[in-house]
């Protein structure tokens, strides 16, 4: 449909079983996501593409340790493995991903002071990526997100699409997550809320 979309969440190699900060079982869902890229006219891709010694990195904190949060002047941040490097072999979309086809690569957590999980805003939730400005453009209304992980840039980017006003649904079975500290049962709760349609049609 000309006015539908596939967004698919940084699936990389760094987020893929054996990367620096693995989902269990992200790769599993790669054969999935080719299938929906398949039969989708509009493919969106979203890409991880941190500086080296990026804010967000534990390592640049000294003593800190990694997924542990601190205060940064955006609001509370976890504290990641360093991940998705620019230029890196982790940085890459997984080898098995069908991404050619992708009208557009959204990269996000370049700017080396703010993290980004959202597909549409950086962690200050004020600086936007211009997806939301491309999809309008191009008269897109409707969107359906997958990758990883679920309850971080896979749910950020759900709660944004619906707060800027697209239909947004979520494939559970195309999506994996980190459950941080029960991150995952919180963030199924909020797209619940806010009107994202969880889909999964493995328990249909």
């Amino acid at each position: 449909m000309a006015d539908e979309a596939l967004v698919v969440i940084d699936l990389q190699n760094d987020f893929c079983p054996g990367g620096a900060l693995a989902v269990a079982g992200g790769d599993e869902i790669v054969p999935l996501v080719n299938d929906l890229i398949r039969r989708t006219d509009h493919v969106v891709l979203t890409q991880d593409w941190h500086p080296a010694g990026h804010s967000s990195f534990a390592s640049s904190h000294p003593g800190a340790q990694p997924f542990t949060m601190i205060e940064m002047p955006y609001g509370q941040q976890t504290l990641w493995p360093d991940h998705c490097i620019q230029g890196s072999l982790g940085s890459d979309f997984h080898s098995g991903l069908a991404w050619t086809k992708a009208e557009l690569v959204i990269r996000k957590g370049f700017r080396p002071d703010i993290d980004s999980y959202s597909a549409f805003f950086e962690n200050d939730r004020t600086t936007q990526t211009g997806l939301a400005g491309y999809l309008r453009e191009r008269g897109i209304d409707t969107l359906t997100l997958v990758g990883l992980a679920t309850d971080f840039c896979v749910g950020f980017s759900a709660l944004d699409a619906v707060s800027q006003g697209f239909k947004t649904t979520l494939r559970l079975d195309a999506c994996r997550g980190i459950d941080l500290n029960g991150s995952l049962h919180a963030m199924l709760q909020r797209m619940r809320d806010a009107g994202v349609r969880l889909e999964d049609p493995l328990s249909d």
